[in-house]
Parts: structure tokens; C-alpha cells; sequence
């Protein structure tokens, strides 16, 4: 049967003719050695040009990376090495190396030598260590030395290939060859020695159009492989795979199987002949060098194959050699999280075919491995051969006694307990078979479920997954495709029904068969079943677990791993890499169990395992039942003070918040919760909560609008304190401290902004706010401070100061007083009084002659000032009506100014014993009916003694 693996073309790129090409050891490049003189460096991920140099003006036939010392070595037809920085693409060393065209160089694995060959037919061996002193120069060859090559077994050795149509064997000890092969009728263009396995092969490639294999120990030819039209101008020995890989000038690469020298896939890309091939060790990625340009291969995938059983062994099979590792067996401590774990492997087998699958049945007890188009079964205990046979592909169902086998693409057969109970022929070509409690056969980019019984069909999907996997019950199944990952429900007792009912079925299958529970759009690398949770790596990698439709992210990864199992006691999910490392993370299977109670929506059961999850996963679970929208349950569970608060204000649970707050302050959290309860009209609280935030606009708002004086006054200072002048500066304002507004502007350096507030709100202050405006000014223009007036010198500059003045003076002795904000609607009209015009009519009223008996009448009181305010009565008496007098102009004028000022006192309360019993058990009524947790705030500002000491502390700081 042939050796199977797929074949993809990762990098396509024309150029000139291509002599030479090399893979970099650690990054995705490929270095062109080109015959026009340049060498081009490759990105065979993405396609693209890394770099691109010019050598020489002669061709340019050997190319190779010394990733150790960040260089690229050429040798080209002007007979010179150079050597480059491929980084800086610094020329580091250049140097006359032969007398003729080199040909090709070879770099040791380990030393700091460098072999090159050339046309005058010598072989010489450099030192990079000793200024690239040639060390020693090998003859013995009577032609063109076309390729060297170091022996990966023992590096102290090398081949060398001739057109003189011999192979030589040298040694780095002696300049005399071990010992010469003959064999090619022509010109041997290349050589290549074995690097797996214990054969001491080497392979060579001739003129005479034929590849040769050669055991170096007997010096025979042990195979000749026919096939190429023309010269053979390359071959390769893959170290990873059991492949021989030939390039010709007959434009074609010929792979052959290492162990039975097969012919399996000729390759032609159309890109004319072939001149060199590359390959690298830990990966399957092979470069080919035409004519017309390079090209990147992928031989198969780079997956490790392995499989764990339920008591923690796990099978790795590397090559054809098979080996178990005992996690039982770990040395040294528990490991963490992504260690790579230090256990001893114990080999098996040397397998008999090369193997490309492995897998344990369901219960564990036997094992097989699949590849070169056959199966092995073996016991997983002893690991003896159990049974074998031929097939393409091989899959266990969940019955553990039970497999099938595709034995070609109209075959499958169906085999319990190794023996054969039936042959299904699909009326379609099979191109894939999965395994579980339905047979899955995919056709083209459509996949059927057939029973396993008696193969009838269950449901057709148009899906074309690349793994199909069941959960242990098998009620749910993971289809993988190509970029996204499906997750269907399987409902048996529908499915049992229909084959009951006896009713034909159609070409889709059983209506109903599949439920969608979740879709990831994600590119899954790995996936296991542990219970109902899918646990999967993906290829952008992350270690994730779903359940319920939510998907958690256990941990980043930070190379390619592969699930290979978990195991429950341990509470961990091991995993292997492409180096057969073998790593582990904790996932604990009572928080998996508690998701999946709660999925099922079995809150019992949940509750019931809930004890049993470390206090340190609680936060992940309440992180799962907010996700799910269970936050009172998340709440309960949650450990996480910033979880809990975010659940607690979602909730609407104020009070649960602010005991958060208070153990685990913050002044975000605190304005959060302020501006919350604002929303929820619960002052005291949204007070305390913006006093602890420093919410300084949001003080300003609150107290502004509930006319808190006290608070205001405070923020006032704190504001100032703080440096947020403009919050000061209204707090002030609003409370009449025109004093302290002038002080803040002055302060802030606003000397003009100052005397034009004092010029309004405090004329005896001009003056001095005028100076200080000057004196700001002459530093930077004295001719315009200079032109400022000053009140003092051009007082007929400013109309109407003097009754400013006055009216200045008359509020400064007669002081108004706070009234609550219920009784402003009978004063919503004071503000209209004009008190510069009061002061004028007092000017032109001549003073009356009052009896002796009768008191003068009260000059009229402003209102223009402050809001809600009200005249002081204590300062103005209601007036006495005097005796007739001669009808003045002067007595009109008085009577005028008498009864305006009646009818403003009428609109003011009186301070009287009974109008102020009145107002005040009537704003106490209103107080005591609003004092619930809403209340509006007292009208004295009743600051609760905690807020008083925060905002103390603030200021004393």
C-alpha cells in the first residue's frame, strides 16, 4: 500500500535560475542561491521577500545559513566565499577560497568548519574561528567535485560526489579518503547520507539518470531507483519522514519510500529542471530550487502522534520506533503550569510500518497504529500484536470491542471483537471515515451518519470536517472543519423512533437527528471530551475549554501543542508538542462537573458540588453563571471584590455596593456608585459616595440643587484646596462671598476679570482691583495700563458709582437671611426690584419732618441679589401713616416711595411670633415627611458627622 500524506505548496515564487537553496533552522525562510549573482531570502509563511542581496556578477551556486552566528555563506564562480550578517546584511568576510567554480558548501553541524568544492577537484575545509584559515585541502578526485556532504551520525566524516563518477568517504583526520564507491556509468552529481534510523546508507544521484542507495559499511550498492529522463541533479534523505527525495533536469522530484524504494509521488511544477533540494531537521517542510524559480513544500503534517489511556500512560510513536511514558512515574515535585514534565520513556517496538495515526479503543485495554495503508491492533499492556490488516483509514467506535476499517474508497468493513461482522459499500466514493457512536463517512464536502448495526443512514450534514469527536455518553459530538468548530446534541431516542416506526428514509436521513448547541469560529488544532466540556487548543494558540456555549480561556500557549488526554484524578490536562515535550495544566473537575450542572440547569446538583471548588476557582465560576445570566447566583459566589461590586451595582444592590466600597475603597468605584445613587434619587447615600470619590462637580451639582449652604461653603474651601478654582469660585459666588470670589481671581492671576466683578457686586473694591490690574499689565504693556481709569481719579468715568456705593453700604447693614427653597414661588418676583433706582429716589426725597413720637421710615430693602431670599424684618418696621401735611411735590413723591415699599413688605413675611411659628412647623412637617432614604437634604446643610471629618481631613491636609 503507498505511503500516505498530503502534499501542500507553501511558497511559489518565479525568479531566475535557482543553483542552490537552504531552510533556516528556526525562521520560516529560504535562502536562493541564484546564477544571475544575487541570493534572495524567503518568507515561505507569508510568501514574501525578506531580503534580497547582490554577490557577485558570476553565478552564485552554493548557499547555506550558519543560524548560529546570524550568517549566510556563499560560494560563487568568481572563486570566492563571502559571508553576510543576514540581519544587517553586513558583508563580514570575504576571501579567494579556490582556483576554480565552487560548487557547494556544507557547514558542520557542531564546529566552526565550513567544507567547500570545486572544479579544480579539490575539497578544502575552513575555520571560522581562526580568521577562516584553510585548515586542510583533500585531492584525490580526477573531476569537477559537484557536492560534500557531512555525515549526521558521525560528523567527523564526509562523502564527496565527482563527475568523475566516484563517491569518496573522508575523514576530517587525514587527507587520504577512506574508501571510494563505484557504481554510476556517468557523472555522479550529488550524495546524501541517511539521517534516521541505524542504516549507514548514503544515497547519490548521477548523469546516468538513476539514484542509488549505498551501505557504507559493506561499500555496496544496496538499490538502484529507475525513473528520471535525465540527469539526477539533487537527492535528499528527509530526516523526519522515511522518504528519499530526487530532483532532475527532466523538471521533475521523484519521492521514494526510504524502506522499500517504492516510487510514491512524482511532483512537477512546471518550473523546468530541478537543481537543488533541502530539507531540515524537526519539521517536514522541503525547498526546491528550479530554473525558473523556488518552491516550498509540506510533506503531510507536523503533528506528534500519540494517544493516552485512562491510568495516565501515553504511546508516542517517533518514526517507526514506539515508546510509552508513564505519567505515574514523574520525577520530582507536582509540576506547573506549561513545565515540560521529566519523565522516563520506555521503548516498545521498532513498528514494521511507518506510522501516521495512533489511538487507544474507548476502555484503554488495546491500541493501533495505522500508516503505509495497514493497521496494527496491539494489547496496551504488554504491547503484543493482536491483529492487522489493510486499510486507509481505521476508527473505533464507542462500543470498545468495535472498529471499521476503509479498504478503498466503495469499501468499508465493519469488524466486533476482531472479527468481521460486515461489508459496507457506500453509493458513493468514501474519501474519509470517522469514528464514535454514529460511522461518519465523508464524501466530497459531504459527511453521512450511518448506525453502526446495520449501516442505515441517520443524517446527512454538508459539512466537510477535518476530525470528528463524541463525548463518552454520546450525546454530543465536536465537528472541526477547516475554520470554525460545530457542537451538536445527538437525540437517540428520535433516531431509535424512526428506524421503529418502519417509515423509508430519505436521502437527508432522520429529520431531527442533530441539535446545534454552540458554533466557535475558530481554527481548532486538538480537541477532547472530558464529560460534556470540549477541550480544544486552537491554532491562534490558546488552551480553551467550552460549555454551555461559553468559552474559557485556560491559558495562552506559546508554541503548537496537541492534546494527548486528562486525567481526572490529577486534575490535569497533559498535552505534547512537535518535540514529543511532554507539558500539563491544572483544570479541575469539579468545576467542570459545577458547569455542567449548571448548563442542565440542575441547581441542585450544583449546589451540591459547589463546596468542593477551591475558594480560588470561585471567581472563574461566578465569571460562568454571569455568563450564563445567573448574577444573584454569581454574587453569592464571587470572591473578587471588583466582581462583586460590578455584579452588586448590575443587581441594583446599592447597599451591598457600598459595603463593598467600604472594605475595598476606590475612588472610581466610589464616583460610580455616587453618580448610581443620584439615579436612584438616594441623596445621603449619592452625598457620601461623591464626599469619598472627591467628586468635587458632582458635590457642586448635589448641593446646589438641594441648597445646602454649609456644603457649599466646604466645597468652597475643598475646591480651593484642590486647585479646581472654578468649582470655588460658583461655590462662593452662590453663598454672596464676593470677597473670596476677588481673592480666587486675583490668586489665579485674573486681575481684569476681578475688577470687573468688583466693579458690579463690590464698587468699594475697584480701587484696588484697578491697581493690582495695572501693576499686571506695565509688565507687559505699560502705555495700556496706563490708559486703564482708576474709580478713584475719573470717577465721572463710571455712571452711577455713588449709588453702587450706596447701595453697597446699605446691604452691608441690612443682611438678608436663608429661607427654605418651598417658600420661593411667593418670592419669584423679588429679583425684578431695582436697588440703584431705590437709592436714587432716596437721594432726590427730601427728609420728612416726623413727630417726635414716630420713628422715620425704613429706607426700602434690596432684593436683587440673591434668590429665595427675604427682607430682614428686624430692619424694617412697617411704616406710620403721618399727619396730613400741604400736597408737596416732595410729599407726592414720599406717599409714592411709601406705598411701593408697603406693597414689597406685604409680599415679605414679617418676623412676627405667629408668621414664624407658621413657616417653621410648616417646613418641619415637610422635613419629617420626607425623611426617608431619599429625603432631601435639612435647610441648615445637616451634614452627618462622618462627612464633616472627611471633608475636615481634606482640608487640613
Amino acid at each position: 500500500m503507498p505511503l500516505r500524506f498530503d502534499i501542500k505548496r507553501k511558497l511559489s515564487s518565479r525568479s531566475d535560475r535557482v543553483k542552490g537553496v537552504d531552510l533556516h533552522p528556526t525562521e520560516p525562510w529560504v535562502l536562493s542561491a541564484m546564477y544571475n549573482g544575487h541570493c534572495f531570502l524567503w518568507n515561505y509563511n507569508t510568501q514574501a521577500l525578506v531580503k534580497s542581496f547582490e554577490v557577485s556578477d558570476q553565478p552564485v551556486r552554493a548557499g547555506k545559513f550558519v543560524a548560529r552566528k546570524q550568517w549566510i555563506v556563499v560560494g560563487s564562480d568568481d572563486m570566492q566565499i563571502r559571508v553576510y550578517n543576514y540581519n544587517t546584511m553586513e558583508r563580514v568576510k570575504v576571501f579567494e577560497a579556490h582556483s576554480d567554480y565552487i560548487r557547494c558548501l556544507a557547514v558542520h553541524p557542531s564546529q566552526p568548519l565550513v567544507l567547500s568544492s570545486s572544479d579544480d577537484m579539490t575539497i578544502r575545509l575552513w575555520d571560522w574561528d581562526k580568521t577562516w584559515t584553510n585548515t586542510m585541502t583533500f585531492e584525490g578526485h580526477s573531476h569537477y567535485v559537484m557536492m560534500v556532504a557531512f555525515n549526521p551520525k558521525d560528523a567527523n566524516t564526509f562523502a564527496s560526489a565527482s563527475l568523475d563518477r566516484t563517491i569518496k568517504v573522508w575523514g576530517l583526520q587525514t587527507l587520504q579518503p577512506h574508501f571510494t564507491l563505484e557504481g554510476h556509468d556517468k557523472g555522479v552529481n550529488c550524495v546524501e547520507y541517511f539521517a534516521g534510523g541505524d542504516r549507514p546508507y548514503l544515497v547519490s544521484g548521477a548523469d546516468d539518470n538513476f539514484v542509488k542507495v549505498w551501505d557504507y559499511q559493506t561499500k555496496q550498492c544496496v538499490q538502484t531507483m529507475e525513473g528520471h529522463t535525465h540527469n539526477v541533479a539533487s537527492v535528499c534523505c528527509h530526516p523526519e519522514l522515511p522518504i528519499i527525495l530526487s530532483g532532475s533536469e527532466d523538471g521533475t522530484v521523484r519521492i521514494w519510500h526510504a524502506n522499500t524504494y517504492r516510487l510514491e509521488y512524482t511532483l512537477n511544477y512546471a518550473f523546468e529542471r530541478c537543481w537543488s533540494i533541502a530539507a531540515l531537521r524537526g519539521s517536514n517542510n522541503v525547498c526546491l530550487g528550479y530554473d525558473e524559480g523556488t518552491v516550498c513544500i509540506q510533506l503531510g503534517n507536523e503533528e506528534p502522534i500519540a494517544s493516552m489511556d485512562a491510568s495516565g500512560k501515553i504511546i508516542l510513536a517517533r518514526h517507526n520506533e514506539i515508546s510509552v511514558v508513564d505519567i505515574k512515574k514523574m520525577e520530582g515535585d507536582s509540576p506547573a503550569d506549561g513545565e515540560r514534565l521529566v519523565v522516563p520513556a520506555k521503548e516498545l517496538d521498532v513498528c514494521e510500518i511507518y506510522p501516521q495515526w495512533l489511538a487507544h479503543n474507548t476502555n484503554g485495554r488495546f491500541a493501533v497504529v495505522t500508516g503505509d495503508g495497514e493497521f496494527i491492533i496491539y494489547t496496551a499492556v504488554a504491547w503484543r500484536k493482536r491483529t492487522f490488516g489493510t486499510a486507509l483509514d481505521f476508527v473505533w467506535a464507542l462500543d470498545s470491542g468495535e472498529y471499521a476499517v476503509r479498504e478503498s474508497p466503495s469499501v468499508i468493513k465493519i469488524f466486533k471483537n476482531f472479527k468481521e461482522t460486515r461489508t459496507f459499500k457506500p453509493p458513493f466514493q468514501a474519501d474519509a471515515i470517522y469514528g464514535g457512536a454514529l460511522l461518519g463517512v465523508r464524501s466530497g464536502e459531504v459527511t453521512f451518519f450511518f448506525d453502526w448495526a446495520e449501516c442505515r443512514l441517520v443524517r446527512r450534514i454538508d459539512v466537510q470536517p477535518k476530525e470528528v469527536r463524541w463525548s463518552e455518553s454520546g450525546e454530543l459530538v465536536c465537528l472541526a472543519c477547516e475554520d470554525s468548530l460545530f457542537l451538536l446534541r445527538y437525540k437517540r431516542e428520535v433516531v431509535a423512533a424512526a428506524f421503529d416506526a418502519g417509515d423509508p428514509i430519505g436521502e437527508e436521513g432522520v429529520d431531527d437527528t442533530f441539535d446545534l448547541v454552540h458554533e466557535i469560529s475558530e481554527q481548532v488544532r486538538t480537541c477532547i471530551w472530558v464529560g460534556d466540556c470540549l477541550l480544544y487548543t486552537s491554532m491562534a494558540g490558546r488552551l480553551n475549554y467550552t460549555v454551555g456555549g461559553e468559552v474559557v480561556t485556560l491559558h495562552h500557549l506559546d508554541r503548537p501543542l496537541y492534546i494527548v488526554g486528562y486525567l481526572p484524578k490529577e486534575n490535569r490536562v497533559y498535552l505534547v508538542d512537535r518535540d514529543y515535550a511532554i507539558v500539563s495544566y491544572q483544570l479541575l473537575l469539579s468545576v467542570l462537573q459545577y458547569q455542567t450542572a449548571v448548563v442542565r440547569r440542575d441547581f441542585e446538583a450544583a449546589a451540591a458540588i459547589l463546596p468542593t471548588v477551591p475558594r480560588e476557582e470561585h471567581n472563574r465560576v461566578a465569571r460562568f453563571l454571569e455568563a450564563q445570566g445567573f448574577k444573584e447566583e454569581a454574587l453569592a459566589v464571587a470572591t473578587d471584590p471588583e466582581h462583586q461590586f460590578e455584579l452588586a451595582v448590575q443587581l441594583g444592590k446599592l447597599q451591598q455596593a457600598y459595603e463593598i466600597s467600604i472594605e475595598q475603597p476606590s475612588e472610581a468605584r466610589w464616583k460610580q456608585l455616587g453618580d448610581l445613587a443620584l439615579l436612584s434619587a438616594n441623596l445621603p447615600l449619592a452625598e457620601e459616595c461623591l464626599v469619598r470619590a472627591t467628586d468635587l462637580a458632582g458635590l457642586l451639582l448635589l448641593y446646589s440643587s438641594t441648597g445646602h449652604a454649609e456644603g457649599m461653603e466646604k466645597l468652597a474651601q475643598l475646591a480651593k484646596k484642590k486647585g479646581r478654582l472654578n468649582i470655588s469660585f460658583i461655590c462662593s459666588f452662590l453663598r454672596s462671598k464676593i470677597d473670596d470670589c476677588l481673592e480666587l481671581l486675583l490668586g489665579a492671576g485674573r486681575a481684569p476679570e476681578a475688577a470687573f466683578l468688583a466693579r458690579t457686586y463690590a464698587p468699594k473694591e475697584m480701587p484696588r482691583m484697578v491697581r493690582l490690574w495695572r501693576e499686571q499689565l506695565k509688565a507687559i504693556n505699560p502705555k495700556a495700563a496706563d490708559s486703564i481709569a482708576d474709580p478713584e481719579e475719573y470717577g465721572n468715568l463710571f455712571d452711577g458709582l455713588e449709588y453702587a456705593l450706596k447701595a453697597e453700604e446699605w446691604l452691608q447693614q441690612n443682611q438678608l437671611h436663608e429661607a427654605a427653597a418651598i417658600v420661593y414661588p411667593e418670592h419669584a418676583n423679588d429679583n425684578e426690584s431695582d436697588l440703584i433706582e431705590h437709592m436714587k429716589l432716596l437721594e432726590m426725597q427730601p427728609p420728612p419732618e416726623a413727630p417726635p413720637e414716630m420713628q422715620p421710615a425704613p429706607e426700602a430693602p434690596p432684593e436683587e441679589e440673591l434668590q429665595d431670599s427675604v427682607v430682614d424684618d428686624a430692619q424694617l418696621a412697617p411704616p406710620v401713616e403721618p399727619e396730613p401735611q400741604a400736597a408737596t411735590q416732595a410729599d407726592t413723591l414720599e406717599a409714592e416711595l411709601e406705598r411701593e415699599l408697603e406693597a414689597e413688605l406685604e409680599a415679605a413675611p414679617l418676623e412676627s411670633s405667629e408668621p414664624e411659628a407658621a413657616l417653621t412647623a410648616e417646613l418641619e412637617a415637610e422635613l419629617a415627611a420626607g425623611m426617608d432614604d431619599n429625603a432631601a437634604v435639612a435647610i441648615d446643610g445637616d451634614l452627618s458627622a462622618e462627612l464633616d471629618a472627611e471633608l475636615e481631613a481634606e482640608l487640613s491636609r
